[in-house]
């Protein structure tokens, strides 16, 4: 079964999960130790690069404070090789059953994707109450998400995809939010700059969201 309790513990720690897209640990390390600074301990680093299971050891060793999740998992074999890495979730940005029960055979929190309440549906089926509301402003936003709450009442959301810290706002405030996902934290010209009081300013706006 899906580790529901476990899930609900990591999101519930943070508003906002900022979504991270590096090339190893050179670049993951500095930047999850700024947004762990600035108040946000629980990151997802996408599986989208070459690195990205580097960039998850890193953190895990160099950054202790830090809660890492490993996001864009399509396949069994990336749900080993990021728990070896070292990530404590998994995140996907859709859902299949093959995925929910390789992740639920190796007992890893996962938050599945989905974009509709039919999908929502069957992933409740599944036994998953956390669900990740992807691509959140294309799908239909605050409100087709406010429109769930009602019939599928048993059922939490993560938001991510076209959101910023003002649309955050709105989504957080919705009863079936429990946090939400997104890249806004860590512009990229700030990265490729290096400005990390920057970044960590824009942690500790996105930190004092609840």
């Amino acid at each position: 079964m899906p580790n529901n309790d476990a899930l609900l513990s990591i999101l519930k720690s943070v508003p906002v999960i900022p979504v991270l897209t590096v090339n190893g640990a050179e670049d993951a390390v500095p930047l999850a130790r700024t947004l762990v600074d600035g108040g946000l301990t629980v990151l997802e680093v996408t599986l989208r690069t070459d690195g990205a299971l580097k960039a998850i050891e890193a953190i895990a060793h160099e950054v202790p404070d830090a809660v890492i999740g490993a996001g864009t998992v399509l396949t069994e074999s990336q749900i080993s090789e990021a728990m070896s890495a070292g990530a404590t979730f998994l995140v996907s940005p859709g859902s299949t059953p093959k995925l929910s029960q390789a992740a639920a055979l190796a007992k890893a929190p996962f938050l599945p994707g989905v974009a509709t309440a039919s999908e929502a549906m069957g992933m409740a089926e599944m036994g998953h109450h956390v669900l990740k509301f992807f691509p959140a402003e294309p799908a239909g936003g605050i409100n087709y998400l406010k429109s769930l709450s009602a019939p599928l009442p048993h059922l939490t959301f993560c938001p991510t995809g076209g959101i910023d810290v003002v649309k955050a706002k709105s989504y957080l405030a919705l009863s079936n939010v429990i946090c939400v996902g997104g890249s806004w934290v860590t512009p990229a010209e700030a990265l490729k700059s290096g400005d990390w009081a920057r970044i960590t300013q824009l942690a500790r706006e996105c930190a004092s969201l609840r």
